[in-house]
């Protein structure tokens, strides 16, 4: 029961007794007034502690006892349960808005705290309003946790930050009974044109990367093809094989069409075939072009 709560339970107790005095009077006998008495003390010393509470009893401005759940009594007048305390688990969102990161970046960062009081006599009688004084605690050593932090780091490695901020804020509230279970942020914010400049830096230096990859590969690959046209110089066979495979595929993906007669196969040269893959020359059989000896050739066509 609070201040107010006592002076209310005062008056009434002297609105009784005294009632239950006059009534013994007047009845000649004082049995009405030790019932009031007993009726008003059964009503008002009673509180009930719920599961997940606990309250701080003060008796006589000094501290008497942490109230488990339950049913507990309380004199009236005399004792005092100055704060009724949740022991479960909270959250507390936390903010630090426009702070300046280690390299000079304005960010806004979100944040969430997670804490539970696990000593209600300490959380009461050394800290006034602790709830806001958790979140005050939490705000200031976001703050300066940002200004002692790169941008890049805060992006890529909150999990780290998170670890850190949980630690620095529950070597704070330890001394006032309160634990914090955990930090998370949940976003961090940078003006938007710094954004595109990242996100064009971003590209720039994946770019970058990949012409050097290029460059690192055309060695090898020049050394490959090296190897290749010595074999294919050797074995003029396995050059025919690799052009007809080349037209192949070329045609494959164009969706083209080469018609070659059987009698052609053997006399088709590399330079024809690159023709043909390019889709860029149709051969057929048939007439065909009359030569000076009479003998007839077949025609390449372009379409």
């Amino acid at each position: 029961m609070k201040g107010g709560n006592n002076i209310i339970a005062w008056a009434v107790l002297i609105f009784i007794v005294a009632a239950g005095v006059l009534i013994g009077f007047a009845t000649g006998s004082a049995l009405w007034s030790l019932v009031l008495v007993a009726v008003l003390v059964a009503v008002v010393s009673p509180r009930v502690i719920k599961e997940w509470e606990r309250g701080v009893l003060l008796r006589l401005g000094k501290f008497r006892r942490v109230l488990d759940r339950g049913v507990v009594w309380v004199i009236p007048g005399i004792d005092g349960v100055t704060q009724i305390v949740d022991m479960r688990i909270r959250s507390t969102p936390v903010k630090a808005q426009d702070a300046l990161t280690l390299d000079t970046v304005p960010v806004n960062v979100d944040a969430v705290l997670f804490w539970q009081v696990t000593d209600a006599k300490r959380a009461v009688l050394e800290v006034k309003d602790f709830p806001s004084t958790v979140g005050w605690a939490a705000q200031t050593t976001l703050r300066d946790l940002i200004g002692r932090t790169e941008l890049l780091r805060m992006i890529s490695d909150r999990e780290a930050l998170d670890k850190e901020l949980r630690d620095i804020i529950d070597r704070k509230t330890s001394n006032w009974g309160i634990t914090v279970q955990s930090v998370e942020i949940r976003d961090v914010m940078i003006p938007k044109t710094l954004e595109d400049a990242m996100s064009r830096k971003a590209q720039a230096d994946r770019e970058k990367e990949s012409r050097i990859i290029l460059a690192e590969s055309e060695p090898q690959i020049a050394e490959r093809l090296s190897r290749a046209s010595q074999i294919y110089q050797d074995d003029p066979d396995a050059m025919r094989l690799r052009a007809m495979n080349i037209t192949y595929e070329s045609i494959k993906e164009s969706g083209g069409m080469m018609v070659v007669p059987s009698g052609m196969a053997d006399s088709i040269n590399p330079g024809v075939l690159g023709l043909a893959a390019a889709g860029l020359l149709e051969f057929g059989d048939g007439d065909g072009e009359s030569s000076d000896d009479g003998s007839v050739r077949p025609v390449a066509r372009a379409f």
